[in-house]
């Protein structure tokens, strides 16, 4: 059985773009919400030098902020189709989890509320990753970092604006395209907590009901009781290929206890489900927002699973899965 990979093909494709397999960051203007030294000037982050010790002055660096950002100026408008980061190695390479990458025209609130293209996630040993979406057209490319107290740290990044989309590494967050999977599925969960008022408020069907109200005792949040890996599952209504999940986390308290959550699609339910392969994880999201993520893979299945890899109380108030239904021939 094969997938109808023209289908797939034509979905993806975006007229019109202009190509240009070179870095346009290279040597261009840049800035940042605030310098830690001299030895962390923004324009370090594109001059070309991808060396990750912080100590050769070929990295930016802020100082502790609240939502620390970094934004290059490119030489005109571009329809970008990737941003390379490359993290810092001598240490403190998870400062980075959690960063957006937004591109977009405008300069309101520092740029920072343009397009959402991607989430960098962990690297774990990798330094250097490629995150790809659909072309997105902007002059000014951001990475931000949302919370208080945080650092941002960039040893390069590399801007591209060509023709070339992989769907093996596609990062899609142009979910308007696409349908929610998961609304209306069959969901399941771990347990319900051992409070008879919250279990009837904490249902797992709750997740995908279509409202991202973010206030358990409103009827549309799921919650489990506290245990060991706690975890969620919807079964969606097609095997798909999925590109991006959107959680939306509790409001009223508690938002730390979905630190940390894994995502894992797959078509076994071994394990619940948390032996799929891993789409991506939270590294945290604030209260009662919605974050997304791309999966670090293209991904195939007909279970999303949600779970801590750790004692705790899962608890989400949306969960969205955004792709295609896989195609195959006959049907």
């Amino acid at each position: 059985m094969m997938l109808r990979v023209p289908f797939l093909l034509s979905l993806l494709s975006v007229p019109g773009l202009s190509a240009s397999t070179e870095n346009l960051a290279a040597g261009a203007k840049a800035v940042q919400s605030s310098t830690y030294d001299s030895l962390g000037d923004a324009p370090n982050a594109v001059d070309g030098n991808s060396n990750t010790d912080y100590l050769q002055c070929s990295c930016s660096h802020t100082h502790f902020d609240v939502n620390p950002w970094w934004r290059v100026e490119l030489p005109t408008v571009y329809n970008v189709t990737s941003v390379t980061i490359t993290n810092r190695g001598d240490c403190c390479g998870d400062r980075i989890n959690g960063a957006q990458i937004r591109i977009g025209n405008s300069l309101q609130n520092n740029g920072n509320d343009n397009k959402l293209v991607a989430v960098i996630g962990p690297l774990g040993s990798e330094v250097t990753k490629t995150y790809r979406f659909r072309a997105t057209e902007g002059r000014y490319v951001n990475i931000f970092l949302p919370g208080e107290n945080k650092i941002l740290t960039l040893c390069e990044v590399e801007v591209f604006a060509d023709e070339e989309f992989r769907p093996e590494s596609l990062y899609l967050h142009d979910q308007t395209e696409l349908q929610n999977l998961a609304l209306r599925g069959t969901a399941t969960q771990s347990s319900l907590h051992s409070s008879s008022t919250l279990a009837a408020f904490g249902l797992a069907q709750n997740a995908i009901d279509g409202n991202r109200n973010s206030h358990l005792k409103r009827g549309s949040c799921m919650q489990t009781g506290k245990e060991s890996a706690p975890w969620w599952r919807v079964i969606l209504h097609h095997k798909s290929m999925i590109f991006s999940v959107a959680l939306t986390n509790r409001g009223d308290c508690c938002s730390e206890d979905l630190d940390g959550a894994e995502i894992r699609i797959g078509d076994s339910v071994k394990n619940n489900g948390k032996d799929n392969p891993l789409c991506a994880t939270v590294s945290s999201i604030p209260a009662g927002q919605t974050e997304y993520f791309n999966c670090s893979a293209l991904l195939e299945g007909s279970y999303v699973t949600v779970s801590l890899p750790r004692e705790g109380t899962l608890s989400l108030c949306e969960v969205e899965v955004f792709g295609v239904p896989v195609v195959r021939c006959g049907d």
